[in-house]
């Protein structure tokens, strides 16, 4: 890759900072205005609480990890596939359709696979809590 002779632009920013900032504006676009990404926040939050009190392993914590920055990536992805197919048409168009419901179906689909997780590490420990 051809960064030129220091791979600054004008304000001595490196394409890399630029690429990080542009990645942390696209994770703040998504929070402030996509209302699942924020309940996926939410229970991740909890989740993470709950984690932290049942004092869970580290491997547990490693499928927690990938269980929510799974999840809130998949979030980020559909909702940059719904603009996308919004900015092309805005009249109706199957195809149109069908990308915007298969990426919510990768969403469902690792949102039910994180919830299977979940009850498969936190569900003896909390059946052991109530009973």
């Amino acid at each position: 890759m051809n960064m030129g002779s220091s791979g600054k632009n004008a304000n001595g920013k490196s394409r890399l900072t630029r690429s990080f900032a542009y990645a942390f504006a696209g994770i703040r676009a998504g929070l402030k205005q996509e209302r699942n990404l924020q309940i996926h926040l939410g229970i991740s939050m909890a989740v993470i609480l709950l984690g932290y009190f049942l004092h869970i392993s580290a491997v547990e914590w490693l499928f927690i990890c990938l269980s929510i920055g799974g999840m809130l990536a998949a979030e980020l992805m559909n909702s940059a596939i719904e603009r996308v197919v919004d900015l092309v048409t805005t009249e109706y168009h199957p195809l149109a359709k069908q990308a915007k419901d298969m990426a919510a179906g990768a969403v469902l689909l690792l949102a039910i696979t994180s919830v299977v997780i979940g009850l498969v590490i936190f569900g003896p420990r909390l059946l052991l809590f109530f009973l």
